[in-house]
Protein backbone atom coordinates (compact mmCIF):
# COMPACT_ATOMS: atom_id res chain seq x y z
CA UNK A 1 0.00 0.00 0.00
CA UNK A 2 2.89 2.36 0.75
CA UNK A 3 4.24 1.81 -2.77
CA UNK A 4 1.01 3.00 -4.37
CA UNK A 5 1.10 6.26 -2.43
CA UNK A 6 4.70 6.88 -3.47
CA UNK A 7 3.86 6.16 -7.10
CA UNK A 8 0.86 8.51 -6.94
CA UNK A 9 2.99 11.27 -5.42
CA UNK A 10 5.69 10.79 -8.07
CA UNK A 11 3.07 10.92 -10.84
CA UNK A 12 1.55 14.08 -9.37
CA UNK A 13 5.01 15.66 -9.10
CA UNK A 14 5.74 14.84 -12.75
CA UNK A 15 2.43 16.38 -13.86
CA UNK A 16 3.12 19.54 -11.86
CA UNK A 17 6.63 19.82 -13.29
CA UNK A 18 5.34 19.27 -16.83
CA UNK A 19 2.77 22.05 -16.42
CA UNK A 20 5.45 24.51 -15.32
CA UNK A 21 7.86 23.94 -18.22
CA UNK A 22 8.78 27.04 -20.14
CA UNK A 23 9.22 27.64 -23.82
CA UNK A 24 11.81 30.04 -25.09
CA UNK A 25 12.34 31.46 -28.52
CA UNK A 26 15.64 32.90 -29.60
CA UNK A 27 14.28 36.44 -29.99
CA UNK A 28 11.83 36.57 -27.09
CA UNK A 29 11.96 36.03 -23.36
CA UNK A 30 10.82 32.81 -21.71
CA UNK A 31 7.21 32.36 -20.69
CA UNK A 32 5.29 29.58 -19.04
CA UNK A 33 2.87 27.44 -21.01
CA UNK A 34 0.17 27.69 -18.37
CA UNK A 35 -2.15 30.65 -18.80
CA UNK A 36 -1.98 33.14 -15.97
CA UNK A 37 -5.28 34.75 -15.06
CA UNK A 38 -5.10 38.39 -14.09
CA UNK A 39 -7.82 40.26 -12.35
CA UNK A 40 -8.28 43.98 -12.37
CA UNK A 41 -10.74 45.76 -10.17
CA UNK A 42 -12.56 48.33 -12.29
CA UNK A 43 -14.29 51.22 -10.61
CA UNK A 44 -15.57 54.57 -11.87
CA UNK A 45 -12.22 56.25 -11.24
CA UNK A 46 -10.21 53.64 -13.19
CA UNK A 47 -12.65 53.65 -16.11
CA UNK A 48 -12.58 57.46 -16.12
CA UNK A 49 -8.80 57.39 -16.47
CA UNK A 50 -9.10 54.96 -19.41
CA UNK A 51 -11.65 57.31 -20.99
CA UNK A 52 -9.06 60.08 -20.69
CA UNK A 53 -6.46 57.87 -22.36
CA UNK A 54 -8.85 57.12 -25.23
CA UNK A 55 -9.78 60.79 -25.60
CA UNK A 56 -6.12 61.86 -25.68
CA UNK A 57 -5.26 59.21 -28.28
CA UNK A 58 -8.08 60.42 -30.54
CA UNK A 59 -7.24 64.09 -30.00
CA UNK A 60 -3.56 63.50 -30.79
CA UNK A 61 -4.35 61.51 -33.94
CA UNK A 62 -6.82 64.16 -35.16
CA UNK A 63 -8.62 61.49 -37.19
CA UNK A 64 -10.88 58.48 -36.72
CA UNK A 65 -9.13 55.35 -35.42
CA UNK A 66 -10.03 51.69 -35.01
CA UNK A 67 -10.20 50.17 -31.53
CA UNK A 68 -6.84 48.45 -32.07
CA UNK A 69 -5.25 51.72 -33.17
CA UNK A 70 -6.63 53.54 -30.13
CA UNK A 71 -5.38 50.80 -27.78
CA UNK A 72 -1.92 50.95 -29.34
CA UNK A 73 -1.75 54.75 -29.27
CA UNK A 74 -3.01 54.94 -25.67
CA UNK A 75 -0.86 51.96 -24.57
CA UNK A 76 -3.82 50.20 -22.96
CA UNK A 77 -5.60 46.92 -23.69
CA UNK A 78 -8.53 46.65 -26.07
CA UNK A 79 -10.79 45.82 -23.12
CA UNK A 80 -9.73 49.04 -21.37
CA UNK A 81 -10.25 50.91 -24.63
CA UNK A 82 -13.83 49.66 -24.84
CA UNK A 83 -14.48 50.66 -21.23
CA UNK A 84 -13.16 54.15 -21.90
CA UNK A 85 -15.20 54.39 -25.10
CA UNK A 86 -18.35 53.51 -23.17
CA UNK A 87 -17.67 56.39 -20.80
CA UNK A 88 -17.09 58.79 -23.71
CA UNK A 89 -20.22 57.57 -25.55
CA UNK A 90 -22.29 58.26 -22.47
CA UNK A 91 -20.91 61.79 -22.34
CA UNK A 92 -21.55 62.25 -26.09
CA UNK A 93 -17.88 62.98 -26.88
CA UNK A 94 -17.26 60.29 -29.51
CA UNK A 95 -19.03 58.81 -32.49
CA UNK A 96 -18.48 55.77 -34.71
CA UNK A 97 -18.63 55.38 -38.45
CA UNK A 98 -17.37 52.59 -40.71
CA UNK A 99 -15.74 50.73 -37.82
CA UNK A 100 -13.73 53.73 -36.65
CA UNK A 101 -14.11 56.02 -33.65
CA UNK A 102 -13.80 59.82 -33.81
CA UNK A 103 -14.26 62.76 -31.50
CA UNK A 104 -17.49 64.72 -31.92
Amino acid sequence: MAEKKTTTKETAAKKTTAAKKTTCKKTTSCSTKAAVATTVDYNAENVGFKAGDVYQALATAEKALTIKEIAKAAKISEEETLLGMGWLFKEGKITTAEGKVALV
